[in-house]
């Protein structure tokens, strides 16, 4: 299979596409598209992957499926009016007698746990298309994210069997297409599965049904232009063209294909236009959206991408502990290429000096992920960063066999990550079963004035869909103990709907977040941070280690305000004596003054204090 890219290339023109900028919006779904398979995969293709899967039950390709269910529910938009589109609307609309079988119900089903706040069920109702079309050996039709979902059902208008020709341009007109374009998009709708004894039993065939499925061409398992080839051979044995159907006026199919004189089909007889055609037309069908939806442009991975990166609080506050991977796009970079990885970060003042500690983590591949096209190399990072000089953003270098290298810096960016407030999974705990949640955040004491919140993001059951509603819920948190640099945040809140396992968090402390944080990784005991002490005891210490700053520097100031002098005699040789000069003393470390001794040349550590430049005195 050939990479996205140059599928892309191969229906869409426009310039070469750059690695996306991280973060980006689209990054919750571009896992979800990407990783599919082997290390860290997303599984989001399991039930359609191969295109033969029969998960859902015999007869049933769970593939074609998916490619209905993004019709039905794009196709009662109306253009003339500006109203519907892809919106998962289809939701709500399962028993309105439009939508029959139990395929719309089972995708939306196994899509659920996915809805997340960076992802929305039409977003991922569109990309089922594009995973439904790219296992059966199809075209990658592009994905554009954006969408929003509807919360109750829309008008109806999904086209009927039954319905005319007239009625069918009608219909597609509303949605936005051409005469030509309902063909194809029935054409490439069609080529996957067949119709269902148990939706249509009046349209089934003598012969040819198995397990309840009579498939519209010879290949239903197979994304190709057979469902063409065989109509215009006259050898179809596609129920809605041919059997019952034409005798009851349900063949639609043959209505629809025959509408221009069988022109359209014709030229999607060659393989290669076939495909061509369907990755264009497929993808106006899902970027049908409701006004006010701005779509993305088609996610793209990742050639260099941070994943799952998070900063913890710990060892009394002192360090930041950074974990993670970075991801490697091995599709057209050999993985035996790569020696290892480099992550260069500068501190938290963007210099590139990191206290006591070395300013860069190496590591080497620890899995490989896989999507249909492309595959992932990652490299795990765990590392401590001090607390005092902290981190704000990071470059990536691959080091490779041969010697070379290989910088990636974010589009000139640099890779952001600061920490002025952090998550703190260690200290906050979940209990599934009453649903009551402890969220815990360390908020840098320069920020803590502001206080911080959090939004919790969690599910509740819906009576009228399969799927859960996505709700939040913003909470305040409140001032706890402190511990170095940093001072904890907490509050408890009751998840309402049995879901708890499937939220999410974001802390926030001004303008600064530690967003996305799924809470199915907490345990059901809160622990405890080793070194917190009240807040107020910190206060007063840093009061009065103020005052003695402020004498100290006065006994520096009073011992180096006057220099020694020494004066030169005049010479003997000379009758005029010269004019006495003083010249100052070298500069000098002093060993101790007032009651401290010099302990360093860098940061302030504890019972120190940091003064003339980067100078650390210790009390004796």
């Amino acid at each position: 299979m050939r990479s996205l890219s140059a599928l892309l290339a191969l229906g869409l023109a426009g310039s070469a596409l750059a690695d996306p900028t991280w973060p980006s919006d689209v990054d919750e779904l571009e896992e979800i598209m990407y990783q599919l398979t082997s290390f860290r995969a997303r599984k989001f293709a399991d039930t359609v992957s191969p295109c033969s899967s029969e998960a859902s039950g015999p007869g049933r390709h769970n593939a074609a499926e998916w490619l209905r269910t993004a019709f039905h529910d794009m196709s009662t938009a109306n253009s003339f009016f500006h109203l519907g589109g892809l919106d998962a609307s289809l939701q709500y609309e399962l028993e309105n007698g439009e939508n029959t079988g139990p395929g719309h119900k089972t995708t939306l089903q196994f899509m659920s746990p996915y809805v997340s706040p960076r992802c929305s069920l039409s977003d991922l109702v569109a990309m089922g298309v594009y995973m439904s079309v790219r296992s059966c050996g199809g075209p990658a039709v592009p994905i554009r994210a954006g969408r929003k979902d509807a919360t109750q059902k829309g008008p109806a208008g999904v086209p009927q069997p039954q319905n005319s020709v007239f009625t069918f341009k009608q219909q597609f007109q509303r949605m936005g297409f051409t005469n030509e374009e309902m063909i194809q998009v029935t054409a490439c709708g069609h080529t996957l599965g067949g119709v269902h004894k148990d939706e249509f039993p009046e349209l089934m065939p003598a012969a040819g049904v198995k397990n309840g499925e009579a498939p519209s061409d010879e290949t239903p398992t197979v994304f190709d232009n057979k469902v063409v080839t065989e109509y215009l051979a006259g050898k179809t044995q596609n129920p809605l063209v041919v059997g019952p159907s034409a005798k009851i006026n349900k063949n639609s199919d043959s209505k629809v294909f025959d509408s221009d004189g069988n022109k359209t089909l014709q030229a999607m007889a060659d393989a290669e236009q076939f495909n061509a055609v369907c990755q264009k037309v497929l993808q106006k069908m899902i970027d049908v959206v409701p006004p006010g939806v701005t779509l993305t442009d088609p996610i793209e991975p990742y050639m260099v991408k941070p994943v799952n990166l998070q900063l913890t609080l710990v060892n009394g506050g002192r360090e930041l502990a950074l974990s993670g991977y970075i991801r490697v796009r091995t599709t057209e970079l050999a993985r035996e290429s790569i020696k290892n990885i480099t992550l260069t970060y500068k501190g938290r003042s963007g210099s590139s000096q990191c206290a006591s500690s070395s300013c860069t983590v190496t590591s080497t591949i620890q899995g490989v992920g896989r999507g249909f096209d492309d595959s992932f190399a990652f490299f795990p990072i765990s590392t401590r960063i001090p607390a005092s000089s902290g981190i704000s953003s990071f470059i990536v270098t691959i080091n490779k066999a041969d010697g070379t290298r290989e910088t990636h810096d974010n589009n000139g960016e640099a890779y952001p990550l600061h920490d002025d407030v952090v998550f703190q999974a260690p200290q906050s705990c979940v209990r599934g079963s009453s649903g009551s949640l402890t969220v815990v955040a360390a908020v840098r004491n320069e920020a803590a004035a502001q206080g911080a919140k959090a939004n919790v993001w969690y599910r509740v059951p819906q009576t009228n869909s399969p799927v859960p509603q996505l709700k939040k819920t913003t909470i305040d948190l409140v001032k706890g103990q402190c511990v170095g640099q940093y001072t904890l945040f907490s509050a408890d809140y009751k998840i309402e709907g049995g879901l708890a396992y499937q939220s999410y968090v974001d802390v926030m402390a001004g303008d600064k977040s530690d967003a996305f944080k799924s809470v199915a990784g907490l345990g059901g005991t809160c622990g405890v941070f080793e070194g917190a002490v009240s807040c107020q005891d910190v206060e007063r210490q840093l009061s009065r280690r103020g005052v003695e700053a402020k004498v100290f520097e006065r006994q520096v100031n009073a011992t180096t305000s006057t220099a020694p002098v020494t004066t030169a005699p005049p010479p003997t040789t000379s009758t005029t004596a010269p004019v006495p000069t003083a010249t100052r003393a070298p500069p000098s470390h002093r060993p101790a003054v007032g009651g401290y001794k010099l302990v360093s040349c860098w940061t302030e550590g504890n019972n120190c204090i940091c003064l003339l430049g980067h100078r650390v005195w210790a009390r004796v």
